[in-house]
C-alpha cells in the first residue's frame, strides 16, 4: 500500500513540475530557476542519436548516391508569417514547397524554417565542421510526404540545415531582417511587407551539390530520433549587421528583458554513426599526380632531344 500510494503521488506531481518549469537555452537558465537547461532535457533528448554534432570533414565517407536535389516551389515568392516562438523566429511555409533526390528514400513538404544564432561571429551555428562554428544556422523542416508506418520512423523529417558566415549584405534575406522589429516578444507574429522566395535565402543552386548526411534528431525537446540531416558545405553570407538584428530585435521574455541569443543546443556525440558525404561538384585531380604529370614530362624530354 505505502508503495502504491508512492507512485500515485509521483504521477500527481508530474503535470505540475512540467507545468512550472520549460525547456530553454544555457544561456537562459544561468537567469531562471523554473528553466530546464540543454543537460537535462527530456523525451528522447538523452539518448545516442541526437543531433547537432562536429563533422570532420576528412572521415565522411562518399556516398555515390547523394546526388542532387531537385527542389519544387522554392522559387515560389510569397509574404510569410514570421513569428517569435519564445526560442527562434520561425516562418511558416504553407504546403507549396518540396524536395526530392539528394539520396531520400521519397520527397519531402516543407513545412517551416527557424535559425539559431548568437552574437558572438563563431558561436551561433548548431552544427560544426572540423570544429569550427559559424555566426548562424538556418533549419528548413520538411516532412515526408509517403509516411509508413510499419516502417522504422528515422527519416519521418528532413532538416536541411544552411550555415550562416559574415561577409556581404544578403538582400534576399533583408525583408525577413526587416519583420524582426514586429516581433520582439514571444508569441508575437508578423506578416513580411514583401515577398521572398526560400532560393532567395540560398546560394546559388549549383552550390547546393557538396553536402554531409546522417541520421540524428530534432535539436529542441523531445528531441525525437526521426530526422534526415543535411548540412550544406557553402555558406549563406550576412551583412554582420544582419546578423546582429537577431540578438537585437528579439527577446526570450515578454518583459524584454533578456535578448534572444545564444539559442544553440550543445554539439552531441556522434558515436558510431557514420556520416556521409556527397560526391563534390567537378573531379579535382581523378588520377594519382604521377599519372598526371608524366605525359607532360614525356613530351618535354622528347622535345629537348628533338
Amino acid at each position: 500500500m505505502r508503495l502504491l500510494l508512492a507512485l500515485l503521488a509521483l504521477a500527481a506531481s508530474r503535470p505540475l513540475a512540467r507545468a512550472e518549469s520549460h525547456w530553454c537555452y544555457a544561456v537562459q537558465a544561468k537567469d531562471s530557476k523554473n528553466c530546464v537547461a540543454p543537460d537535462q532535457w527530456g523525451g528522447q533528448c538523452q539518448k545516442d542519436r541526437q543531433s547537432p554534432i562536429n563533422i570532420v570533414t576528412a572521415k565522411a565517407r562518399v556516398d555515390e548516391n547523394l546526388g542532387p536535389f531537385s527542389f519544387s516551389g522554392y522559387d515560389k515568392k510569397q509574404k510569410w508569417t514570421l513569428q517569435n516562438n519564445g526560442h527562434s523566429v520561425m516562418a511558416s511555409l504553407g504546403n507549396g514547397a518540396t524536395i526530392a533526390g539528394g539520396g531520400l528514400a521519397s520527397p519531402y513538404r516543407a513545412k517551416q524554417l527557424h535559425l539559431h544564432w548568437s552574437r558572438v561571429l563563431d558561436a551561433g551555428s548548431e552544427h560544426s565542421l572540423d570544429g569550427d562554428r559559424f555566426a548562424m544556422e538556418m533549419h528548413i523542416v520538411h516532412e515526408k510526404e509517403n509516411k509508413n508506418e510499419a516502417q522504422d520512423p528515422k527519416d519521418e523529417i528532413a532538416v536541411l540545415a544552411f550555415l550562416v558566415e559574415a561577409g556581404s549584405k544578403n538582400e534576399g534575406f533583408q525583408p525577413l531582417v526587416e519583420a524582426l522589429s514586429a516581433i520582439p516578444k514571444p508569441m508575437m507574429s508578423t506578416t513580411m511587407t514583401k515577398s521572398i522566395s526560400l532560393f532567395d535565402l540560398l546560394p546559388k543552386q549549383e552550390k547546393l551539390r557538396h553536402y554531409y548526411r546522417y541520421l540524428g534528431s530534432l535539436t529542441t525537446p523531445g528531441c525525437d530520433e526521426k530526422v534526415v540531416w543535411t548540412v550544406f558545405a557553402e555558406p549563406i553570407q550576412l551583412h554582420v549587421d544582419q546578423i546582429l538584428a537577431f540578438s537585437e530585435k528579439l527577446f526570450y521574455d515578454s518583459e524584454q528583458t533578456q535578448k534572444m541569443t545564444d539559442n544553440v543546443r550543445p554539439l552531441q556525440p556522434r558515436g558510431q554513426r557514420p556520416v556521409f558525404r556527397s560526391q563534390a561538384p567537378g573531379r579535382l585531380l581523378p588520377l594519382p599526380l604521377p599519372a598526371l604529370l608524366a605525359p607532360t614530362l614525356t613530351c618535354l624530354v622528347a622535345g629537348f632531344l628533338r
